[in-house]
């Protein structure tokens, strides 16, 4: 791990691994060609997840938005000596707040309140058959929950596709932002302007419902994890694969749809140099997530993904940035190496002030 001051300021124990069959962990312990060869039928959740279990109570929060009512699951987890500071935890495209495990184990120990939202379309949160996915319409989700809560100051941390969302919430709600955490994020690149194609979103749809434990694992051990596989990473590639085997598949991979779509469309890569708060960038080198990468010609797909030059080119944009990089780890940091990454989180977090 190697630490870069360019500007200004600079559970681990899974819950729901009772859930899974013996075969899958066995196929994830075994070598990677072996794991990815033969897909486990695993067990089927509901199109919100039901009947997998998250490693803190789920709370409800429910809303209207875009004239649906709709409900977005949260875990709220308060410390037994608190700090004064809440941390919202924002997580991924191929995530859910559950993987957030260990992390809120670690900040909730270290005295913050921690949120770990699912957004709406993802995991146990409302999937509507009908809405208009926006980064500004999940940062608006995400602030009305907080102002239910009574929370208005926050560290927001978000991992890949969370780190678009935790952009835009910090420029959306820069006086409630007291310091922004970036974990890989994807977006620091713009891939349509880079030659990536266009695809519809039925396009997307008909890709995402041929979803499977064997490709969901295929494309995080190879994009992910630089080639490299455990058995500590299978559950999570369970939670999502059970989505898909269960009665809402077609809801799920529609939601899923759309909000690639959304990535793909709506760049935060521009308007970094507009974030006025302390930014922490937490950057695995290994990392070469790019949304579409796998539809783009050989000539464009060589020019994508490429995290220590996109992590630096970020901390310079950025005005009040410290990046911190893991030379040996990929796009899920805080999975590949939980110690090394939240002795990064906290000290940097520790550098902001609690009265800022």
């Amino acid at each position: 791990m190697t630490l870069r001051r360019p500007f200004l300021l600079a559970v681990s124990s899974v819950c729901a691994c009772a859930m899974l069959c013996a075969a899958s962990v066995a196929a994830a312990a075994a070598s990677a060609a072996a794991a990815s060869s033969v897909d486990d039928p695993g067990r089927a959740y509901g199109p919100e997840l039901q009947g997998y279990d998250y490693p803190a109570p789920v709370e409800r929060f429910e809303f209207t938005s875009q004239g649906v009512s709709l409900q977005m699951a949260f875990m709220d987890v308060k410390p037994a000596h608190g700090n004064g500071r809440t941390v919202v935890l924002l997580h991924g495209k191929n995530f859910c707040s559950a993987t957030w495990d260990a992390t809120i184990r670690r900040l909730s120990d270290a005295g913050y309140r921690v949120i770990a939202p699912d957004q709406i379309g993802f995991c146990k949160s409302s999937k509507p058959e009908h809405y208009q996915y926006s980064f500004q319409q999940l940062a608006r989700n995400t602030h009305a929950l907080l102002e239910s809560l009574g929370v208005s100051d926050v560290t927001m941390v978000g991992h890949s596709t969370g780190g678009m969302l935790a952009v835009r919430y910090a420029l959306m709600y820069p006086r409630e932002t007291q310091q922004l955490v970036l974990v890989n994020p994807i977006g620091l690149e713009d891939w349509k302007a880079k030659g990536v194609p266009s695809l519809s979103v039925d396009q997307w749809y008909q890709r995402e419902l041929k979803t499977t434990a064997d490709g969901i694992r295929r494309y995080e051990q190879a994009t992910y994890y630089a080639g490299q596989w455990r058995a500590d990473y299978e559950p999570w590639v369970q939670m999502l694969a059970g989505m898909y085997r269960g009665p809402g598949k077609q809801v799920v991979a529609w939601n899923s749809a759309l909000l690639y779509d959304m990535i793909y469309t709506q760049p935060v890569f521009y308007e970094l140099g507009q974030l006025s708060m302390p930014t922490l960038l937490l950057i695995g080198q290994k990392d070469t997530s790019a949304v579409g990468k796998d539809a783009a010609p050989p000539e464009v797909r060589a020019t994508l993904g490429h995290y220590p030059e996109l992590g630096r080119a970020a901390a310079k944009a950025i005005p009040h940035a410290t990046l911190v990089e893991f030379a040996g780890l990929g796009h899920a940091p805080q999975m590949q190496d939980p110690q090394a990454f939240h002795q990064a989180l906290l000290d940097g977090m520790a550098a902001v002030p609690a009265n800022r």
